[in-house]
């Protein structure tokens, strides 16, 4: 039998006094033990700060996503070993694969997401702000990692997945976490986590476990901490209700279980490839992981006229799903993580039967395939049906967390709108139609009570990730009962691991805080032209003032001709009554090109290339005789990772182009990107 241990401070503890016995789903014979007991949650805390938080604020956003790939290629390596104590849980191999490998997916993806910032530990937030009319004074929003550490509080059904899906946004941020997973299969947690540490990959104080109770953990957690729990909406409140965290205002993220829905629309008919991807949708998400997702779909609201066709064809799809042990390949559906959880959730169903019935399976009895029905945690998946869901109340506030959905029927979009906003807040919904229109109505209808909302149809059925599948780059969390807050998001789940300020200044002091040229910014001009320096030698602020340009109408006529724009603004002296235009204006096409033609060194050097333009603004009309020149200033590096060593060492340079006419008026405004070689 496995003691799971706790990783506290750098060190394995097994932890003393009674512990708690763990058992195998399936078989219902123990599996191991766990306990907290003798764990001084107050100086792992401490250690998070002290030791994990300096070494990770100290690496840049670059340097933390390498690390959480590196990390997502070791835990690769093991996938046998977790697959093998996963069936325990009472997990298929389909569940398993997305608990473990999309866990470790969300380490890839958010590996990924370091190319949206800068190689730096902080980040500049939005644009700056010129608040004095001579430019002398601006503003900037910087990002800065928190100085405390990431206290996650896990739900017992994804015991991977919903351990690396946060820590994998907090680590990018550059916060440490002390991870609590449920303690009834917290052994599957552990065996991730000690391959995590044997990796010594991610520095020490950066991860930490607790097996068991969280005794008074929260007690000790400060305001530069965050605290995120995913779980039954009545253990968030307890907990979000803690006298410390309201007394330090911790940040604290809940995303709880909720009545998820699915809307079947109103154009939607037997026969049509939406209505067999309705019915297949349904029954995933009722037998995926036995139901026991926060995702997972509850209330189901189908037009009254086809109500009775719908739960027939329900009836007979989930009569396809053999369920048992998960070991066996025929079996499509496992057991409920423990016997605990079955006994809860048929008594959460009783209270469902109060106002409606069952149409297909069984509360008390369920078929299963090498194994035992009564000794593992085996339950009938459930479908009820509640004829009367406006004045019913139970079916939109009781969540039975298995493989339990009740079919409702409604009469109009109105009504399915209303219905779906009666469950008071969810992670996700999703409509079912091939109508645009009805789609439309659904998502502008029902997108303030949704976190989430997919429109299915045939046209993306095959790509679909599915109801219940929450993306790293999206949001997951909803209002109301889903606990108002938000996980992941890509970006945005980085920055609720980071202190958002304000900083004012001058532009080149601003420039100098944040190592990105700023707009009236002081600026350096060398003797090299800088399309002649390496990437190592340029300087943020250095600028190229080039020679001037004087621009005739025969450069608007030959530019035209050439792109084969003759948009009459540009050709037509006849058509520009109402229009800004005095006379005919040149294509801001060709002032940016005439400007590349200013700026541009020639000659064979260390800009290997063009890479793009961003933020282009064509400000000022630029007509015949007007003489324009252009500033071309350093605004930011990034250094790019050699991706195999005969690779040419390099980075991206972000200029910040300013065409100028002869009154000193900007022109044009880009940030035009080159691909420049760094010194070997």
């Amino acid at each position: 039998m496995i003691k799971t241990g706790n990783f506290i401070c750098g060190e394995w503890i097994n932890g003393e006094g009674d512990r708690q016995l763990l058992f195998n789903a399936v078989t219902g014979e123990p599996v191991g033990t766990a306990t907290t007991k003798g764990i001084d949650f107050a100086a792992a805390l401490d250690y998070a700060r002290k030791k994990g938080n300096p070494a990770l604020r100290k690496m840049t956003f670059h340097e933390r996503g390498l690390m959480l790939k590196a990390l997502a290629l070791h835990l690769r390596e093991h996938l046998d070993e977790f697959y093998s104590i996963s069936y325990k849980t009472g997990a298929t191999k389909a569940d398993s694969w997305v608990d473990i490998e999309g866990g470790i997916g969300n380490l890839f993806s958010y590996a990924s997401l370091r190319r949206k910032f800068p190689d730096e530990p902080f980040c500049l937030d939005g644009e700056g702000h010129k608040l004095g009319k001579e430019g002398t004074f601006m503003a900037q929003h910087f990002l800065v990692p928190k100085e405390g550490v990431a206290v996650h509080i896990n739900a017992f059904n994804f015991p991977v997945w919903g351990m690396l899906e946060k820590i994998a946004v907090n680590l990018l941020a550059g916060m440490p976490a002390v991870v609590k997973p449920a303690t009834i299969t917290c052994y599957l947690t552990e065996a991730v986590v000690k391959k995590v540490i044997a990796s010594n990959i991610l520095p020490a104080g950066a991860l930490q476990l607790v097996c068991g109770q969280a005794g008074d953990l929260l007690n000790h957690v400060g305001y530069q901490d965050v605290v995120t729990f995913t779980g039954s909406a009545s253990t968030g409140q307890m907990l979000k209700a803690n006298k410390n965290i309201l007394l330090e205002n911790v940040p604290f993220t809940m995303e709880a279980d909720s009545l998820n829905c699915m809307v079947l629309g109103e154009d939607v008919v037997p026969g049509m490839p939406e209505w067999d991807i309705f019915i297949k949708e349904v029954r995933k998400e009722i037998t995926t992981k036995a139901g026991q997702k926060c995702t997972a779909v509850r209330r189901i609201f189908v037009p009254a006229a086809k109500i009775e066709d719908v739960y027939i064809d329900l009836g007979k799809a989930l009569a396809q799903t053999v369920i048992g042990n998960p070991l066996n390949g025929k079996v499509r559906m496992g057991s409920l993580a423990g016997l605990a959880q079955r006994d809860e959730v048929k008594q959460q169903v009783q209270k469902l039967l109060a106002s409606s019935q069952v149409i297909y399976g069984s509360i008390d009895s369920v078929d299963v395939v090498d194994a035992d029905a009564v000794k593992g945690a085996f339950i009938s998946p459930l479908l009820l049906l509640n004829e009367k869901p406006l004045h019913s109340h139970a079916v939109h506030e009781v969540e039975a967390f298995g493989p339990i959905a009740t079919v409702m029927p409604y009469t109009t979009m109105e009504e399915a709108v209303h219905l779906s906003k009666m469950g008071k807040g969810s992670l996700c919904s999703s409509i079912i139609t091939a109508s645009e229109k009805l789609a439309k109505q659904y998502v502008l209808g029902a997108g303030t009570h949704h976190g989430r909302i997919l429109i299915l149809n045939d046209d993306c059925a095959k790509e679909s990730t599915g109801h219940g599948s929450p993306l790293p780059l999206l949001v997951h969390g909803g209002p109301g009962r889903a606990g108002g807050s938000e996980e992941m998001g890509g970006i945005r789940g980085v920055k609720h691991y980071m202190q958002r300020v304000a900083v004012q200044g001058s532009p080149t002091m601003i420039t100098a805080v944040g190592n990105t040229y700023q707009p009236n910014a002081e600026q350096t001009e060398g003797l090299v032209h800088p399309f002649r320096k390496y990437f190592d030698d340029l300087q943020i602020g250095e600028t190229l003032v080039t020679a001037k340009r004087t621009i005739t109408e025969a450069d608007i006529v030959n530019f035209a001709n050439l792109s084969w724009d003759h948009f009459y603004a540009h050709t037509d002296h006849t058509s520009l009554e109402g229009t800004p235009f005095e006379k005919p204006v040149a294509h801001g096409y060709f002032i940016l090109s005439a400007a590349a033609g200013l700026f541009v060194d020639a000659k064979k050097g260390p800009v290997l290339l063009n890479y793009g333009i961003d933020e282009l603004r064509f400000i000022k009309p630029v007509y015949a005789g007007t003489t324009i020149g252009v500033k071309l200033t350093v605004k930011e590096k990034i250094k790019q990772e050699q991706k195999e060593p005969s690779d040419i060492p390099k980075g991206i340079v972000k200029w910040y182009v300013d065409v100028y006419d002869d009154t000193g008026e900007s022109v044009a405004i880009a940030t035009i990107l080159t691909m420049v070689r760094m010194r070997v």
